[in-house]
């Protein structure tokens, strides 16, 4: 397919905002179908307690993803804070593909580098301690070993001790390092970020090692979608879509 290649993030579905959700599945159903792929960029899910939960909540955005990689669009996938669980049952159940973060490759005809995000916000180390901690295998077998209704509390709370945390917090610890952000495109060799977490939807432009070097990061899905375009020119353009005319473009 030739259409634009599209980037999501931090969509947080939660049966308890419907509307979110709604728009996601007519996203799903309508723009996305003439992309030539789709990336998301991790925080698909609020929270994700395992591929064992048969979230039943989730069947009409599970049917939207078969359906848009049915038709030919790939639909790529990337572990966020919320639903670093996702494994092989997400896969089946969603025609979509999970990738490792950070992940480097050919996108629109130039490298692109792209990652959630959270690892870049490096001036929260108690976060980055958290983030170690739930990242290790050990951790996360003992989660799943654990019987469903109990892994829903344990999410519950560790998503409001979050939310505790967070307020508490300076807005310039939670956003990315940019020594860091230079640090690994030099690293994977590109001039094109793409990112999400911080919930600060902005195309950034700036001079790495003599070259132009662009960060873009998708915006949140809280109070509206926010949707990456990558054209054959090129160009990162950011739009929004409003949750009263989903599937609709910004």
């Amino acid at each position: 397919m030739g259409g634009e290649v599209l980037f999501v993030a931090d969509l947080h579905l939660d049966p308890a905002r419907p509307e979110a959700l709604a728009c996601a599945e007519a996203f799903l159903r309508g723009e996305a179908r003439a992309a030539s792929a789709l990336y998301i960029l991790g925080d698909l899910f609020e929270a994700w307690i395992g591929d064992d939960d048969p979230a039943p909540e989730f069947e009409g955005l599970f049917a939207a993803l078969r359906g848009l990689t049915a038709a030919g669009v790939p639909v790529r996938v990337l572990h966020g804070n919320r639903d670093f669980l996702l494994g092989e049952g997400f896969e089946r159940r969603s025609g979509a593909r999970l990738l490792p973060d950070p992940w480097a490759g050919e996108i629109a005809g130039q490298r692109v580098l792209l990652t959630h995000g959270d690892a870049l916000c490096t001036a929260d180390r108690e976060y980055q301690a958290f983030r170690a901690q739930v990242r290790d295998p050990a951790y996360r077998r003992d989660f799943l070993a654990r019987p469903l209704a109990e892994r829903r509390r344990i999410a519950a709370a560790l998503r409001a001790e979050s939310r505790r945390r967070t307020a508490g917090k300076p807005e310039a610890i939670m956003d990315v390092d940019p020594q860091e952000v230079r640090a690994w495109m030099r690293r994977h060799g590109v001039r094109l970020m793409i990112h999400g977490h911080t919930h600060r939807p902005a195309v950034h432009r700036f001079e790495l090692d003599g070259a132009p070097a662009v960060r873009a990061v998708v915006g949140d899905w809280y109070e509206q979608g926010s949707v990456l375009r990558l054209g054959a020119d090129g160009e990162p353009r950011l739009a929004r879509l409003p949750f009263t005319a989903a599937g609709g473009g910004g």
